[in-house]
């Protein structure tokens, strides 16, 4: 078993933390006081291939893994968290228009997104339907060559500055649950849509959320992505790996916040020492480092088995997710605790990350869903004798 990275991988890392460092970095803390979505930055990124990591070459994109796309996201994050989460939500996207768009779709979409010409959003979350996705309530209702939408999406990330929905809408009766639902993607421009205001939220503010309304929007019956009744397999596929994109974002944080306290320890000094030489917060250190190990093997091993099609793969995605955004905020907090009273202030970067990691334990399924994920799978013959 080979833990260690190929000089290609190696290569991929390097790259994402230069583009943090040059394009992230400096500004973080700016873009989040001012709650500025950095789209200059953002198609920047597109030039460097980080809008379509994942989509396959042939639609433009690199074609790389899910264990390839780990490595970027974590280091991307260390640079700017909240828009490298939004880079992760492009890319499933992306992915899902290359994966099972139409060939008009495909010709229309993928490059331009690929390229960051067009941005994305995710549109499954509703004001009724949040943990709950498979009784989600916006209808699509077939008319002649085209579908009618009607209903709401809510806590949209880019929404109102992107291009381009894949909205999950219920093509099925109200009570068919999940194979009732399908995809589509609509353009952002689309007579009927309507953006609400732009939440005030704790983290996360350098990229806009809004509700979006679908008052009679007509989309083109080959604007669906697949069959009807596919929607919600592909919502799922989509969060897979979603949910590593988002646990590999607060990796980064946390190897940042783990840095930024070692640093601190080395300077600062109490009682006549530096923080670095008491024994109890060596060991309060030691502790955040090994969690963050633990955390990051799971995540590579989840993106490994989500590679390699493993029939379980959802389940280690799920718990992979748990675990290392649990980690990372956890992380972060105790980076903020070491730092005193510094760590409180804006100054300072360590209440943005607590700040901008606390959401992670809570979108692409909350922690408890992903508990909720993981057990069912356990109480299935066979499937705790697998993990072993």
């Amino acid at each position: 078993m080979d833990f260690t990275l190929s000089d290609d991988q190696k290569a991929l890392v390097a790259a994402a933390a230069d583009f943090a460092r040059v394009e992230l970095a400096d500004h973080a803390a700016d873009w989040d006081k001012e709650s500025h979505f950095p789209l200059d930055v953002i198609r920047r990124a597109g030039e460097a291939g980080f809008l379509g990591i994942y989509t396959p070459e042939e639609q433009g994109g690199l074609g790389l893994s899910r264990l390839d796309a780990s490595l970027i996201f974590e280091q991307l994050s260390q640079g700017c968290i909240a828009t490298t989460a939004y880079l992760t939500i492009h890319n499933m996207v992306t992915w899902m228009i290359a994966s099972w768009g139409s060939d008009s779709v495909k010709e229309r979409y993928s490059e331009a997104m690929v390229s960051g010409q067009l941005l994305g959003s995710y549109c499954l979350t509703e004001p009724g339907a949040g943990s709950d996705a498979a009784n989600l309530r916006t209808r699509a209702e077939r008319d002649g060559d085209d579908y009618v939408l009607h209903g709401a999406k809510m806590f949209i990330s880019g929404a109102g500055s992107t291009e381009v929905l894949v909205v999950m809408a219920r093509t099925g009766a109200a009570d068919s649950g999940a194979s009732g639902v399908s995809a589509f993607v609509v353009p952002a421009d689309a007579e009927g849509i309507s953006y609400g205001k732009k939440e005030e939220k704790m983290g996360w503010k350098s990229q806009p959320t809004r509700l979006i309304s679908f008052d009679g929007v007509r989309v083109p019956a080959e604007y669906r992505l697949g069959e009807e009744g596919e929607g919600f397999k592909f919502a799922m596929k989509g969060l897979d790996g979603g949910r590593l994109n988002i646990a590999s974002c607060s990796l980064g944080a946390a190897q940042q916040a783990l840095t930024l306290a070692r640093n601190y320890m080395g300077e600062r000094k109490q009682f006549g020492k530096e923080l670095s030489a008491f024994q109890a917060l060596q060991f309060k250190l030691a502790d955040m480092a090994t969690e963050l190990m633990a955390a990051r093997l799971m995540v590579r091993q989840a993106a490994w088995r989500l590679d390699n099609k493993d029939p379980e793969a959802t389940a280690h995605c799920a718990m992979a997710k748990r675990f290392a955004t649990d980690v990372g905020f956890r992380v972060c907090n105790e980076a903020l605790q070491l730092h005193g009273g510094y760590g409180y202030i804006c100054e300072y970067p360590l209440e943005r990350l607590v700040r901008d990691t606390r959401v992670h334990q809570i979108l692409e399924g909350t922690n408890e869903i992903m508990r909720l994920i993981v057990a069912r799978r356990l109480l299935q013959d066979g499937v705790i004798e697998s993990l072993q």
